[in-house]
């Protein structure tokens, strides 16, 4: 018996209309057309946004292999690519929708003109517009760009094979009250985003492609920070062989903010910040897919991102064949690993973010003193208590030493007094701050001057010389247990200068 069937075309504008929500940021609807060119072989990208105002438009151009005129209106036929297809090796794409869904996203008149091995120039519209009125079903593409907008395609013919996107009309970016300034931010916040994305094939002196922003070339952002003399840890490279093929791990520990600069740390906060860069960072061909976030995984509950583990990053990399069983969606935003990589994840995170949270708490392996040696003397102590955990003023740290020793028969008013701070320490303050401020406490003289009336120039004076006068210390030796002493293991310099600034002549010299 034969089954009765209707045929139902989706109406082009209800569907077009559908599929701008899918929640594109420029970011990442840029990323996903960028994709585009990596895969036809392009050496350069060029990203242009020109504003004038309600017609300002935003183009991407690479210098591929470009498409003949059967290739490009395959590429800009909405479901045209099977998903399940098997693609080559380094194909960024999976749905075939890409292109068509990131620029609907972001415009209602998305252009697209190409050409191949110097053959003829190709072009082809799609003008939302025009779709919605329509009197019939709207299928249709128009053959060449706007008018009045000819020129803006034009860049494709200097090239001997590669592609322009042009996106016009941004009825998603230039909204009604918009301004050059909001316009300028927003090319700010997508090179931040790029240069995240891509950051694996800006890289090294023979990049994979050169993107440029406004014809600023765009330098990769490591989010590993690979290096750099400071970073406390990184682990070998994992593998797991899973059905939908290899998967390759490795974890990394990021210095504490002591150990940067203010530059440095600003840039390797990324563009969301510490605390919500940590995480996963799946990458498909060395494109990142996912920037931070636990996947999912964790003991009992999933993990949030915390305060404590913010220094952790773990890298992972999946081939295109694993895109089902991860759950890649169409931006190429989210991820869900499998059920039997799960297990694999979780240990590998538990021992990173258990090294991160060390580093944290602890400012990582503190400075080394002269000659390599350890820092010995930490102003405060950790006593772990079957009820918790307190934290003490250690009475070894010089400066609470000399105090004690100087007031001779009043030692246990200072004791009381230091057993007051002990007990009155804001941790609570501290850590509501911390998380919501997301960064962490000033400590250490940590940008102040260090001639300030009581900077750490003065305090290590007055101990130096505490240290030399009432308790005869040798200057050599007093230099040397200063330098092995939180935080003025920090100030090398400074302390080695301590005998000329007070004035007190080392032995052996004049």
């Amino acid at each position: 018996m034969n089954e009765r069937t209707r045929y139902a075309p989706p109406r082009a504008g209800a569907m077009l209309e559908a599929l701008r929500g899918l929640g594109y940021s420029t970011a990442a609807a840029l990323a996903d057309v960028i994709d585009n060119g990596v895969s036809a072989g392009a050496s350069e990208v060029h990203v242009t946004f020109d504003w004038d105002g309600d017609r300002s438009r935003i183009s991407i151009l690479d210098n591929g292999r470009g498409m003949d005129d059967a290739e490009l209106e395959a590429a800009m036929t909405l479901g045209a690519k099977n998903p399940l297809d098997d693609r080559a090796p380094n194909d960024l794409g999976r749905f075939g929708m890409g292109l068509k869904t990131a620029s609907f996203s972001q415009c209602r008149c998305l252009t697209v003109a190409s050409r191949r091995m110097s053959g003829p120039v190709s072009c082809l519209r799609w003008d939302l517009d025009a779709i919605a009125a329509s009197t019939d079903v709207g299928w249709r593409m128009f053959e060449g760009a706007a008018r009045g907008s000819e020129a803006f395609v034009e860049p494709v013919d200097a090239l001997h094979s590669g592609t322009i996107v042009l996106w016009e009309q941004l009825d998603r970016i230039v909204t009604p009250g918009y301004s050059l300034d909001h316009f300028a931010d927003l090319v700010d916040d997508v090179e931040l985003r790029l240069a995240m994305v891509f950051h694996r094939l800006l890289e090294g002196a023979s990049p994979v492609i050169r993107l440029f922003l406004n014809d600023k070339l765009v330098s990769p952002w490591d989010p590993f920070m690979t290096g750099h003399p400071a970073k406390p840890w990184h682990s070998p490279v994992a593998r797991i062989l899973t059905p939908s093929g290899l998967v390759e791990a490795q974890c990394h520990v990021l210095p504490h903010k002591d150990r940067l600069s203010e530059d440095e740390f600003r840039k390797a906060g990324g563009a969301e910040g510490w605390t919500s860069q940590q995480g996963f960072y799946v990458y498909r061909n060395r494109r990142l897919l996912l920037a931070g976030g636990w996947l999912g995984i964790g003991q009992g509950r999933a993990w949030n991102r915390e305060e404590p583990h913010r220094l952790a990053r773990i890298r992972l990399d999946i081939p295109n064949t694993a895109d089902s069983a991860w759950k890649i969606d169409v931006k190429k935003s989210t991820a869900r690993p499998p059920v039997t990589v799960r297990p694999w994840l979780t240990k590998l995170a538990e021992d990173t973010r258990e090294r991160a949270r060390r580093v944290f708490a602890f400012r990582g392996t503190p400075m080394l003193g002269p000659g390599g040696l350890k820092v010995e003397q930490q102003a405060w102590r950790v006593e772990r208590l079957k009820d918790g955990v307190r934290y003490r003023i250690d009475e070894r740290h010089p400066a609470v030493a000399a105090v004690i020793e100087a007031v001779g028969v009043n030692a246990d008013l200072v004791r009381a007094m230091l057993r007051v701070v002990e007990e009155t320490v804001p941790v609570q303050r501290i850590w509501l701050d911390t998380a919501e401020n997301k960064d962490t406490p000033i400590t250490g003289f940590s940008g102040e001057s260090e001639t300030a009336p009581d900077g750490v120039r003065t305090v290590l004076l007055t101990l130096f010389k505490d240290m030399v006068g009432r308790r005869g210390m040798n200057p050599e030796a007093a230099v040397k247990a200063l330098s092995l002493t939180e935080p003025f293991q920090n100030y090398p310099n400074l302390v080695a200068s301590l005998p000329s600034l007070a004035a007190i002549p080392l032995e052996g010299t004049a």
